[in-house]
């Protein structure tokens, strides 16, 4: 066999293969290898608890500030303070948002505010029925729509 046969028959890779790892013995541990492919996976699992979390956490701030806002603007209807149809929307979606969240998170205590959205449900209903929201831009608070 010739020289010119073993570079071109695939025994020159063979070759150079045997030079690199005689110059550059590599080792390879089949186990380090494994714990730290488990090591990594072990720590992004704990990320993803904590990202978790703290999504868990942002959510339930969020349902919060949703509650409180429908708290207020109920508060404000039984002190009797008019409201145009414009805020009355933002509050059902208010609402919308608080409901939705409550039926994904059993858990969240509702009960607080429960009978403050049925209220403003029905004070809602009452302005529909009579046609006398506040009036959009109007300097007078107890000034009401009659269109």
């Amino acid at each position: 066999m010739s020289v010119q046969e073993i570079l071109t028959g695939g025994g020159g890779l063979l070759l150079v293969l045997m030079t690199l790892i005689q110059v550059a013995p590599v080792k390879i541990n089949p186990w380090s290898w494994l714990a730290k492919a488990i090591g990594k996976a072990m720590g992004i699992e704990a990320i993803e608890k904590k990202l978790d979390a703290h999504i868990d956490m942002d959510d339930r701030r969020t349902a919060d500030g949703h509650r409180a806002r429908i708290l207020h603007f109920n508060n404000e209807l039984l002190r009797n303070i008019g409201h145009t149809k414009e805020e009355f929307i933002e509050a059902l979606t208010e609402i919308d948002a608080y409901e939705k969240y409550c039926d994904k998170h059993p858990e969240y205590p509702n009960n607080r505010v429960v009978l403050a959205i049925e209220n403003i449900r029905e004070v809602y209903k009452e302005r529909l029925k009579k046609h006398d929201f506040l009036r959009e831009g109007s300097a007078d608070r107890g000034e009401e729509e009659t269109t």
